[in-house]
């Protein structure tokens, strides 16, 4: 049974790899002490079988947007800044790739997301894709791109809550 919780200090950062170092260096070295300063939260994902094995994450935290590099048709509804929330790392482990373990992190993120703006404003979900085959991922879930910086994509919550009806 797979689950997805917090990250904690059982888990075993060092011997996760998603083939992309960046990602790899976040988890094993910064995201413990994100979470500690209140920064950022990760979660990652786990099997009964091996519950310290890290078979992927993501990360979350909160930001503000200047409503103008909104689309115009979502811009014009908000205040010149907005409050949202930031998909900022989702990886899974390249052994477990194709498996649609992304598409269960995604999922939960977007319900966190849900859940934390019923007691603070938050007015979208934003992520910043890796490149353009990222991108296209994101936008199978909705997301769209900023026209100003096409790799930076948002998903009103308003859209998602209808999606999810």
């Amino acid at each position: 049974m797979r689950r997805i919780e917090p990250l904690a200090p059982n888990h075993d950062r060092s011997g996760f790899d998603c083939g992309v170092s960046a990602l790899n260096r976040y988890l094993r070295e910064t995201a413990r002490q994100h979470a500690d300063k209140g920064i950022s939260r990760s979660f990652v994902l786990t099997d009964a079988s091996a519950p310290d094995k890290i078979l992927g994450f993501f990360t979350l935290s909160v930001c503000e947007i200047q409503a103008e590099r909104l689309p115009s048709r979502i811009a014009r509804k908000y205040p010149r800044t907005i409050p949202a929330a930031r998909l900022a790392r989702l990886a899974i482990a390249k052994n477990r790739q194709r498996e649609g373990l992304g598409r269960l992190l995604m999922v939960d993120a977007m319900l966190r997301c849900l859940a934390a703006a019923e007691s603070v404003g938050i007015v979208a979900l934003f992520v910043d894709a890796r490149d353009e085959a990222a991108a296209r991922y994101y936008a199978q879930y909705g997301f769209i791109p900023l026209p100003d910086q096409t790799l930076t994509l948002c998903l009103p919550l308003k859209t998602l809550r209808e999606s999810l009806k």
